[in-house]
């Protein structure tokens, strides 16, 4: 699916150095694409344009159609001529000064006439900016409801005049033509006014152009700056306003005009950036829009924000000026500026789960109307933990190990995926390592072998001989090489030996763990070989780790899906429905199985993955540690992990128990944190309790071996306030220390930071009502409008989560890190 439309280029130019009323922009150049939505409209009224430009000319066009006057145009150059032999031949000098100044105004209206012609007679086919049609836009929402990413240009609606939100035409007359009403297409009052602006700033600060004459050079002629271009413009100016009334040539403005990140018409920026149509549009909002068409590429919120609100603000005095809205109503729009809803640019990390999103939203409703929402699965708390914690262990052992690449799909049992990272740099490689790579899972396939075994009568206590065993002229040999004789069935799942499971697929049969292994969900085509008991076919995460998840809920299989449901507009498309899941047909074997993957987890090859619920897993490395994969479970997660190198090439020692059970173990630990928060309950109240008491002992430990230093904060004796609640706008020392009238609160988990972070924090909180209440150790957690204003702090990259950093708040900080924001920007 098609990305955003890139912003076309245009003159780069400070917003604080634009003026504040009237004139032309610096509107985007011409960009592939437009003229699929302005074409209709464009080639009507161009048509109009040019026989309408008859009439309102008294005749030229009459004039330009007569075989004399194609003759002059044709040789625009030749009418030169006879001006500059009259010019040659006059003499001038000897003329009295009064006839001199007639011959030179009749040559210069001669001049003119015959440049008027020429400019008529050479008005563009197609003129105008033109863009290409673009696949449906997609607005992707997490399973919170959040926006976090759109893939194509959302289109929006085309306007009429009734429809356009009374604040929005108030804001864009105010702001880009106050006399729009009182002209009649050309405002020479606004044009002097520029250039003596002009003039003044010894530079250009304003334009003279109307909306009239802004919406011509749109829809027909090009943005080249030259005399022609501006007649042009002038003509069609005056013969547009001859034709239509003021509210549909402001409708068509906005229906046309470019507010960046690709979008064209105010229906479709007020989609983008505030995630509802225009008729909903904010007076905050609404000045928003209307400051972007001056500098959209420069302005565009989702880059720059606070540009976008400064220009807002402009446009909110200008407003105020005219008399559209009282100073009160402004002031009101300027203390809640607008807030981006819908973000333009997907996160780089969360790419590989919209390419998946993409491609099962075509699959359910084709290619779909415009505008389409997608209301996903992602967790955007999970999918930050991700990515930081596969970002973290690459960068720490990659190198050293030889892997250079990693995969990560958490899910629940039921298959709703909730975080998904396809690689290790999207920017780099788009190839989706969960979906796309065919890898040998190795051991990881064992599950269909002893499920198989399972269902036909074997036992986990059940004994089998480990021995050198040989199927026709294949050996298979364990890892070690080592033989241990009689084991049973679990301590061999759980050492992940070699020969026993040969010698049970062999028991079993071939076809039947195929069997097993498609009815769980493995759409790669398996070999009937002996080989296959050991992983020798070639299968991806994804279906792998569905496998998994199907055991871990008891179901005959499980199905991942990214979608909850697909809107367009006010209908919906398509909702899933509720999850009803078959019951694995023997509950028996599956207790079996579950008994032999904690057994991996609990004293096998597993162990680098426990955490502090139950859990199982199974660990894979496949021949020459060319793939390293750990897949396992808890209650309510369902996670996978794979390492290894796109061509094929060994690890170094990296095997399925080392560095992908510890990045399992990091997500795990750090996701169930944050769920147990979502859910609380009395297990999640319990675990989170125990957490927080392991991480009080470790804070005790090292300030008693000095490794950190207590900080100063003042005591009951020294101001009666400490310990107790406070509230209010408070001063700020660094991002983790504030002061409320002289008292010192220090928020908990943080480790501020000064400078430049401690400012731009302290800008935040200007004017903004602050509640601490006191924490562990002296500290505070304080509140900004419902929010956690440690977890904010941390979550925006303005410090360090410190080391009695609860689980909720070094997530926030692995956010940032994730992210690349504040500290943490490279």
């Amino acid at each position: 699916m098609a990305g955003p439309h890139p912003d076309p280029p245009g003159p780069r130019r400070d917003w604080l150095d634009l003026g504040d009323t009237g004139g032309a922009h610096p509107e985007p150049a011409p960009a592939p694409g437009l003229g699929a939505r302005l074409s209709g409209q464009g080639r009507r009224v161009l048509g109009g344009a040019r026989a309408g430009a008859a009439r309102a000319g008294a005749g030229l066009r009459r004039l330009g159609a007569h075989p004399a006057a194609r003759r002059a145009a044709a040789a625009g150059a030749a009418a030169w001529a006879p001006v500059r032999a009259l010019g040659a031949r006059v003499p001038w000098k000897s003329l009295p000064w009064g006839r001199a100044a007639a011959l030179s105004l009749a040559a210069l209206a001669g001049f003119g006439l015959l440049y008027l012609v020429h400019a008529l007679a050479t008005l563009p086919v197609n003129g105008g900016l033109i863009v290409e049609p673009t696949a449906s836009a997609l607005v992707l929402r997490a399973e919170g409801g959040q926006a976090f990413a759109t893939r194509g240009v959302i289109k929006g609606a085309k306007l009429g005049p009734r429809e356009v939100p009374k604040v929005l035409a108030q804001a864009i007359v105010a702001i880009e033509d106050r006399r729009f009403y009182d002209h009649h297409g050309i405002d020479l009052r606004g044009m002097m006014r520029a250039a003596f602006r002009n003039l003044a700033a010894g530079g250009t600060r304003e334009g003279g152009s109307t909306l009239t004459q802004q919406l011509v050079r749109m829809n027909y002629l090009s943005q080249d700056r030259t005399l022609k271009r501006k007649v042009q413009e002038a003509v069609l100016a005056l013969w547009l306003e001859s034709q239509l009334p003021k509210d549909e040539i402001l409708t068509r403005y906005l229906n046309t005009a470019y507010f960046g990140a690709g979008v064209y018409g105010a229906d479709a920026a007020a989609q983008r950036y505030f995630g509802k149509p225009a008729r909903d549009l904010a007076l905050s909002e609404a000045a928003m829009l209307a400051g972007l068409v001056r500098a959209p590429s420069q302005l565009a919120p989702h880059r720059n924000l606070d540009g976008a609100r400064g220009r807002a603000a402009q446009v909110l005095d200008a407003m105020v000026e005219t008399g559209a809205i009282s100073a009160a109503e402004g002031e009101a729009a300027r203390r809640n500026p607008a807030a981006v809803q819908v973000p333009t640019e997907t996160p780089v990390g969360t790419n590989y789960f919209v390419d998946l999103a993409a491609e099962q939203a075509k699959a359910l409703i084709g290619a779909g109307p415009a505008d389409a929402t997608l209301r996903t699965t992602l967790d955007l708390t999970l999918q930050n933990i991700a990515e930081s914690v596969l970002a973290r262990r690459l960068d720490q052992d990659g190198e050293r190990r030889k892997v250079s690449q990693g995969a990560l799909v958490a899910m629940t049992p039921d298959g709703a995926i909730l975080a998904l990272v396809g690689g290790r740099d999207y920017a780099e490689s788009q190839f989706n390592r969960v979906t796309q790579a065919r890898r040998q899972p190795g051991s990881l396939f064992k599950l269909f072998v002893y499920l198989t075994a399972l269902r036909n009568g074997y036992q986990p206590d059940s004994v089998m001989v480990d021995r050198p065993t040989q199927v026709g002229e294949w050996e298979p040999e364990n890892y070690g090489g080592r033989y241990r004789g009689s084991v049973t069935l679990r301590t061999a799942f759980a050492q992940s030996i070699n020969t026993v499971a040969v010698q049970l697929a062999e028991a079993v049969g071939i076809p039947a763990v195929i069997a097993t292994a498609k009815g769980l969900g493995i759409q790669a085509d398996l070999p009937n070989l002996p080989s296959l008991a050991l992983g020798s076919a070639e299968t991806t995460l994804l279906d792998l780790t569905r496998a998994y998840a199907a055991v871990a809920a008891g179901a005959e299989s499980v199905e991942p899906y990214a979608i909850r449901q697909i809107a367009a507009r006010d209908q919906t498309l398509y909702t899933r429905p509720a999850t009803a899941l078959s019951p694995m047909r023997d509950p028996a074997a599956r207790a079996g199985m579950v008994d032999l993957l904690a057994a991996v987890v609990r004293e096998g090859t597993g162990k680098g993955a426990r955490v502090a619920v139950p859990s199982g897993g199974k660990t894979g490395t496949t021949q020459d540690n060319r793939d390293a994969w750990f897949i396992g479970f808890t209650a309510d997660l369902v996670v996978g992990v794979w390492l290894g190198n796109d061509d094929n090439s060994s690890m170094e020692g990296v095997t399925g128990g080392d560095l992908p059970a510890a990045i399992w173990r990091d997500f795990v630990t750090q996701a169930l944190a944050v769920r147990a928060k979502a859910k609380p309950g009395p297990a999640a109240r319990q675990q989170e309790a125990r957490q927080e008491a392991r991480q009080e002992a470790r804070q005790e430990a090292r300030q008693e071996a000095r490794l950190e230093p207590p900080r100063e904060v003042p005591t009951e004796a020294e101001d009666p306030r400490a310990g107790r609640g406070v509230r209010g706008t408070p001063t700020v020392i660094d991002t983790g220390t504030l002061e409320f009238d002289g008292l010192t609160v220090r928020l908990q988990g943080v480790e501020g930071l000064g400078g430049r972070n401690a400012r731009e924090l302290g800008r935040y909180l200007r004017r903004r009502d602050v509640a601490c209440q006191p924490a562990a150790e002296g500290a505070y957690r304080c509140s900004l409008d419902g929010h956690d204003l440690s977890e904010l702090i941390l979550f925006n990259g303005g410090g360090r989560a410190s080391a009695e950093a609860t689980p909720d708040l070094r997530a926030a900080e692995e956010q940032a890190r994730s992210n690349r924001i504040g500290i943490w920007r490279r």
